[in-house]
This record gives structure tokens, sequence and C-alpha cells, in this order.
């Protein structure tokens, strides 16, 4: 089993158009996702304490997560407004909240090394302790989303050990140049998403593509996550590259199900 381990990010996802709101964030959504692949699952973050963090908490706890290094502020929580259209997810409103807040101390780094996968995100607040968590962690993996420009990545990517992005509507040769200037900076693996267009990952030798599998899609959020966090524990349970893609597309598929990144929907107060 390998150990993963969510630093960073959480927001609650309010669907306005639903009258609904689910817990989620990348660095929470990976960890759960990743536990309910088989793996021991633990996040560390900064919460606020209202219903944004309560909810939060209390998805954690039911999924067995470990949250016992998290911090909790008398102040809001992160949480942000979406809505979708044809499935597809359309940002609104959002407050940052508490989690710019975080700042790792030694208990943090002791804990974060007690496990095989580090995973932490753009959004997280998390560069100025990005050095000292590369150097605590076995294996980190940084998922810069779609909100990345290379003076961003060139100041990040040397700490990290495999770098996760999206970069949708890309042709494959501009695709494949980003993917080996990103190697060039330090990740020994780079894994790239492109919604319909599937994902690519390079190992800083080889290109493996893995297509999309088709189903009844209710809502996007969270399969990125999905296909991150199943792709990295497949990786590093020494599953072949392709193999991992494959097992982790049908990860994704399965996510687009149902709303919310892992569920536990309540009512927008």
């Amino acid at each position: 089993m390998v150990r993963v381990i969510g630093v960073g990010d959480n927001t609650v996802d309010q669907y306005i158009h639903l009258k609904q709101m689910f817990p989620g964030g990348n660095a929470v959504n990976v960890a759960v996702l990743a536990h309910r692949y088989g793996h021991p699952g633990s996040y560390l973050g900064w919460l606020g304490n209202d219903i944004y963090g309560r909810l939060i908490l209390d998805a954690l706890h039911s999924e067995g997560i470990d949250t016992s290094h998290c911090r909790i502020l008398d102040a809001v929580n992160a949480h942000n407004e979406v809505t979708l259209v044809d499935g597809d997810r359309v940002w609104g409103a959002s407050t940052a909240g508490v989690c710019p807040q975080i700042a790792l101390d030694d208990e943090d780094l002791t804990f974060v090394s007690q496990h095989d996968l580090t995973h932490t995100s753009i959004y997280s607040y998390i560069e100025k302790d990005l050095p000292k968590l590369s150097e605590a962690s076995s294996t980190l993996s940084f998922d810069f989303s779609d909100n990345w420009d290379r003076d961003y990545l060139a100041a990040n990517l040397p700490w990290v050990h495999i770098a996760v992005l999206s970069y949708p509507g890309q042709p494959s040769d501009e695709t494949e140049e980003l993917m080996r200037w990103i190697a060039q900076q330090g990740p020994r693996l780079v894994l790239v998403t492109q919604g319909s267009q599937g994902a690519t990952v390079f190992d800083g030798q080889q290109f493996y593509r893995q297509g999309i599998v088709k189903t009844e899609v209710i809502d996007t959020l969270g399969a990125g996550d999905a296909f991150a966090a199943r792709f990295l524990v497949e990786h590093l349970s020494a599953t072949p590259i392709q193999e991992a893609m494959a097992r982790a597309a049908q990860s994704a598929a399965e996510t687009c199900g149902y709303y919310g990144a892992f569920g536990y929907g309540i009512a927008i107060p």
C-alpha cells in the first residue's frame, strides 16, 4: 500500500443551481480518492471553524482520513460557487478563507515524512514551504492545474518529483514540447490531463497516452483529481505506466457519475 498525504488546499464547492455544497479541494480530493483506491490517507491543512470547515472535517473523518495535524481556526473556511453547463463546471465567486495561513513546522514535516506520497497544488499557498516539504517527502507530486505560466513552473518545478497539470485543447506537438521542458526542470515524471483529449505521461524517455473512458457525465468536477490520485498510487505500486493510466481513466469516468469530488453534499445555508 502507498501511504498518501494531501497537504494544503481545501474548499467547499457550492452548487448554486442545486442549492447544495460539497467538500473538495485538490489536496483533499487526492487524499480521499487514493484512500478509496485502497491506500492509507492523511490530510494536513488549515480549516475554518464554521459550517464549511466542519463539512470538510466530517467528510474526511467519515472516509477514515487522518486529520490529526490540521489546524482549526476561528475564521471563515475556503469556499466557492460553481454551476454546471452541459456537465462542465463554471466557477463563480470564491474566498480563500484560512488556507493562505498555512505554515508547516518541524512536527508537520516529520508527519509528512511518514508517508510514501505527498500531494499538493497551486492552490495551496505552499510555495514558501516547498523546499522543505520536498525534502521531507519520499515523493512529492504537485498539481499546477491550468492556472500556471512558465515563470511559475520554472520557480517551483525543481522541488517537484511528479508534475501534474492541465493543458486542454492543445496539439500533441505543443504538449510534448511543454512536457520535455518541464522534465528538464527537475521532475522525473510529468502527467498532463487534457479533458476530452485524454491524458499524456512523460517519464523522461517515452510518451504514454490514454484516451477517456466514455460514460454518462453528471459532473466533471473531481475527474482530473481522480485520474491523478489513481495514477499516482498505481505508479508508486509499480504498476506499468500504460496500465496505471488505463485504471486512472476508469476512475475519472466513475467520478463523472455523481455530484462533487467525492460526495457528502448538504444544503447551502
